[in-house]
């Protein structure tokens, strides 16, 4: 629960990992009825995964799944916002956004827990891996990397892909995030599971540990669930804390609500204590601009 006395500042999250419902209205009243679910166990930021409206539609080139597409803002996030005006609760809407003929983005609308849309994050960085199209479907996002301040706390969001860029989670961190969000589809190929399923896991747990260590910030990861076409969704969404540690996760199969409490008011000690941001040689980082450094 969210505490503001005596120094404390804590505040409670949730992640909805869901399967795919079969359709976009069943996709949306399934996480709808999850959000209350959240809230009525005191959840104050709430997340949804990667596209939760529609199938993981990227695993091959059709141009017809274009249509799926919804201007942000728009008719959902008018459905959220009143939503989470109601509950009283922050929430990350992760969306496929129709920008303008052509332009389409993969984007996570954030509102705020009076019901007020205070803006969306464009994920910037695209793959392109058998299964995984998504340079066919998504434009570049051309916004940066944001931070809003919330009710319940400063948040960043970052999308799957993202996931993999200590770049992006250093100035999300930079720009004052205490929790860092990533929505994400992100699953096992059957040819590969045998062979490097596991390896796969650990690595992507693993990185994101890492960027809740390096920034001293909370790392909230939500991941569908289930199997989609040649897909199947390894779920374990998690929480790590400022240390790394897992504080939270979602089974790989079953739909899940992870619940997790977050002292933000720690990660001001823990700064203190491990001082990255302070000890960071920023005259020396020039190379990190370039493609590759000859």
């Amino acid at each position: 629960m969210s505490k503001e006395k005596a120094g404390e500042r804590e505040v409670r999250i949730a992640l909805v990992q869901a399967s795919n419902q079969g359709s976009a209205a069943a996709n949306l009243d399934y996480t709808i009825e999850r959000i209350r679910e959240a809230a009525a166990c005191g959840a104050q930021i709430i997340s949804t995964q990667e596209l939760f409206i529609t199938p993981y539609f990227c695993q091959t080139q059709n141009k017809e799944f274009f249509d799926l597409a919804e201007p942000v803002p728009g008719v959902t996030t008018e459905i959220l916002c009143e939503l989470a005006g109601e509950l009283g609760v922050v929430l990350i809407a992760s969306l496929f956004e129709r920008r303008g003929s052509g332009v389409y983005h993969n984007t996570a609308a954030v509102i705020d827990a009076d019901g007020s849309y205070l803006g969306k994050y464009r994920k910037m960085h695209i793959p392109q891996d058998p299964g995984f199209e998504e340079k066919f479907y998504f434009t570049p996002g051309d916004l940066g990397y944001k931070v809003w301040n919330t009710k319940f706390g400063k948040i960043s969001v970052l999308i799957c892909w993202d996931q993999w860029y200590p770049e992006a989670a250093r100035l999300a961190a930079l720009g004052g995030a205490e929790i860092i969000f990533y929505p994400t589809a992100i699953g096992w190929l059957p040819e590969e599971k045998a062979d490097f399923g596991s390896v796969q896991h650990n690595a992507w747990e693993t990185v994101q540990r890492g960027h809740a260590v390096a920034n001293a910030c909370y790392v909230a990861s939500i991941n569908r669930t289930g199997i989609e076409g040649g897909i199947e969704f390894w779920g374990q969404s998690f929480v790590a804390d400022y240390s790394g540690q897992i504080i939270a996760r979602a089974p790989v199969s079953d739909e899940h609500i992870i619940l997790a409490d977050c002292d933000l008011e720690a990660l001001e000690e823990t700064r203190r204590i491990w001082p990255f941001f302070r000890d960071r040689r920023i005259d020396s980082y020039r190379g990190i601009i370039n493609r590759v450094v000859d």
